[in-house]
């Protein structure tokens, strides 16, 4: 399955937040979406999801006009992973998983036991099905997002967008669904994942493609590696920046300090 836009034009109404916006994402690959706030990445992803109609240009999902498409057969395409939230009602863990099988379901009908089993597989995969009866609202915000991670997996959609994935969290749970990230698109899953971050780092650890945003269109398209310059993160961000190698052979992107500043006392 391939999500295809070509020169797509994004916003509300007669408002145009993003245009001229070409990318793909298909099967067993990673895309950062990088960018300053503002730029356009959240009503990207509500138009790549169907909620909103694009303003311009193409948008196809396995070769289909997207606007053409019933939210259902979306669905069951495209898996979302919101920020991880707190929930107005008391849900154990496993019923929050199960109702990623809504897409699959018919009208008033009830989970299977098919359904259990795929929310059950998809805790596993995660690795938190140790978590199935706890209540959802009672877990820290980094067991939260692997849970809405393995709903999104229950799905068994073959694309997930996730927005902003480790927004909130400490370091310790940041990285805990990094590297479930890493594992969802691995060669030969068939699976293809795009998130938004604000993170540099996150997209150079995670070896992904990525598509840089900067006022509403892109700026690049391609490796980590290739993609995040100095100079092109200093237009990003509008701050000097440098990219620098570790002793174990890591890439990070620092900030250039002033001497004055870079005096510790």
């Amino acid at each position: 399955m391939k999500l295809e836009a070509t020169e797509l034009a994004i916003g509300y109404g007669r408002e145009r937040i993003g245009e001229n916006l070409s990318f793909t994402l298909g099967p067993d690959e990673i895309v950062c979406l990088l960018g300053p706030n503002g730029c356009g990445k959240t009503t990207l992803f509500k138009t790549l999801l169907g909620l909103i109609t694009r303003l311009g240009g193409k948008l196809e999902l396995g070769g289909a006009d997207i606007s053409r498409l019933a939210r259902q057969d979306i669905a069951r395409a495209i898996a979302y992973v919101p920020q991880a939230h707190v929930p107005p009602f008391p849900f154990e863990v496993l019923e929050v998983v199960l109702m990623g099988r809504t897409s699959q379901l018919g009208a008033f009908a009830q989970p299977s036991a098919r359904d259990r089993d795929a929310a059950l597989a998809a805790l596993d995969t995660i690795g938190i099905e140790h978590l199935a009866g706890r209540d959802y609202a009672r877990l820290s915000g980094g067991q939260r997002q692997l849970v809405l991670i393995a709903r999104a997996l229950a799905q068994e959609a073959p694309l997930l967008v996730m927005d902003e994935p480790t927004a909130s969290l400490d370091f310790g749970n940041r990285l805990a669904v990094l590297d479930r990230i890493a594992t969802l698109a691995r060669r030969g899953s068939g699976r293809g994942v795009i998130l938004s971050t604000h993170d540099p780092d996150q997209a150079l650890s995670l070896s992904a493609r990525v598509i840089a945003m900067s006022k509403g269109r892109v700026l690049a398209d391609g490796p980590a590696a290739d993609v995040l310059t100095p100079a092109r993160l200093s237009e990003i961000y509008g701050i000097s920046l440098t990219v620098e190698r570790t002793p174990s052979g890591r890439r990070i992107c620092l900030p250039e300090l002033q001497s004055s500043a870079a005096t510790i006392t």
